[in-house]
């Protein structure tokens, strides 16, 4: 059973179509990347998965329960980090949690040490400070344990790293590394970068509709490239290899790029045995999921 199931999910707001017959999957403890430009609906879906929105079609369950419009029951099974979470600016990261805790009524004897054990794996066991001076990312990573409180078995994050410097965005994404032990992870995002490094799976959404999903080595496989790149010691021998062959470029690097057809790749390794020519480099190159994205998304 996959911890979240959306089928033929349909949302208007007048008469503009946002979701259209939306088709969604996420397995049980991937990190599952939801991608999509800036309007494409990555965040209606997410507040319809929340109970937020009514749809006007389709159908969803979380761990196996319906969502029902204006009901939280299916939310219990949820932990949400939106894109700028709000705290109470006066609390440390502890009490904010320990409040938070008392609310959702866990007991007593457990909330310290979820508390403690959450603040530990965010990085923020040993804070003491107010919330009010906290760095955009240090609210991400409470965002996050705030989220993780519950234990819940689906954690939904909307674009958590877009706004965060490279060193924010690591401490983030590592974060969701080590969360996924404990649930699973939908996170929405247009950095294709952040997809490639952590998630297990991913779904690019278009116009309201998934045009692509599947694992993401299953993606690299199906985005796979025929073209090589070579580099040789001396450039003298990169200029005997154009001359001696057709269909070769030379990139900024001054390295030598072809695609392999009708055997190319054994001829030039051939004649680069015969030559005795010294090779510094020689790698299949592997075409980004951008690359991917914006061919399954163009107009």
């Amino acid at each position: 059973m996959d911890a979240l199931t959306i089928t033929n999910l349909t949302k208007k707001f007048g008469d503009k179509t946002v979701l259209d017959k939306l088709n969604l999957s996420v397995p049980k403890h991937s990190i599952f990347g939801f991608v999509g430009k800036n309007g494409a609906g990555k965040t209606t879906t997410m507040k319809t998965v929340l109970g937020l929105l009514k749809p006007d079609e389709g159908r969803i369950t979380v761990a196996g329960e319906r969502v029902v419009y204006g009901q939280t029951k299916t939310n219990r099974h949820i932990g949400y980090l939106p894109d700028v979470p709000e705290f109470y600016s006066y609390m440390t990261p502890y009490e904010y949690l320990a409040f938070c805790g008392k609310i959702s009524e866990i007991p007593a004897k457990d909330l310290k040490s979820r508390c403690c054990g959450l603040l530990e794996l965010v990085g923020l066991k040993n804070e003491k400070h107010r919330i009010k001076g906290f760095s955009r990312g240090m609210k991400q990573r409470l965002g996050i344990a705030q989220a993780l409180l519950n234990r819940p078995k689906l954690l939904i994050c909307d674009e958590p790293t877009s706004a965060l410097d490279p060193v924010g965005r690591k401490e983030i994404l590592d974060i969701l590394l080590l969360a996924k032990e404990q649930t699973t992870i939908l996170f929405s995002t247009h950095i294709l970068s952040d997809v490639e490094r952590i998630c297990t799976d991913a779904a690019f959404l278009d116009k309201g509709t998934i045009v692509l999903q599947g694992s993401v080595s299953g993606m690299r496989n199906l985005n796979s490239s025929k073209k090589y790149v070579l580099e040789l010691a001396d450039r003298k021998d990169t200029e005997k290899i154009m001359q001696a062959f057709t269909g070769l470029t030379l990139n900024q690097n001054h390295e030598l790029v072809f695609r392999e057809e009708s055997g190319l790749l054994f001829s030039i390794l051939h004649f680069i045995a015969e030559q005795k020519i010294p090779v510094q480099k020689l790698e299949h190159m592997e075409i980004p999921l951008e690359d991917l994205f914006l061919e399954v998304t163009k107009p």
